[in-house]
């Protein structure tokens, strides 16, 4: 099976280059495709704190990708770990998700704080944070995942 998807918008701005830590200071805006969408499609957004963008690692070439299992972020001091048990961008697929603040809503444009990816990224979809989508009860990770986040945001 294939699946063909067309981005909805662009991210400009934050950052033009991958880097794995600091992303919470990185501000970008993402674009709305005005050939499809026009203002009411963000409509009521703005009354949300946070947005969950999906997106595609566009830059990730085909020979980066990782099936199997690795060291997160190459390092031999964490355990090695499936690409599902981890967020690397080097994914099957090329999916990456994030929540981000939402800064501002104008038009066909959404300010967000806090998105991993870079300027010029295609977005697949935004959806609302919703409390009730939220993780219910507690939830667990291993140790590596709680230092590799340390420095992230």
């Amino acid at each position: 099976m294939s699946i063909t998807m067309t981005p909805i918008g662009t991210v400009h701005g934050g950052r033009d280059a991958p880097e794995d830590d600091d992303w919470g200071r990185s501000r970008a805006r993402i674009d709305l495709d005005p050939a499809r969408f026009d203002a009411e499609a963000l409509a009521g957004l703005d009354a949300f704190s946070h947005v969950e963008v999906i997106y595609v690692f566009d830059r990730v070439g085909d020979d980066q990708i990782v099936s199997g299992a690795r060291h997160p972020r190459g390092n031999t001091a964490w355990p090695k770990v499936g690409i599902f048990a981890q967020r690397g961008k080097n994914r099957p697929n090329r999916i990456g998700v994030t929540v981000c603040d939402i800064v501002s809503v104008e038009g066909l444009s959404l300010e967000v704080q806090g998105l991993d990816a870079i300027d010029g990224t295609p977005v697949l979809y935004l959806k609302p944070v919703m409390a009730g989508f939220a993780p219910r009860g507690a939830h667990r990770e291993p140790d590596w995942a709680r230092e590799i986040m340390k420095n992230y945001w």
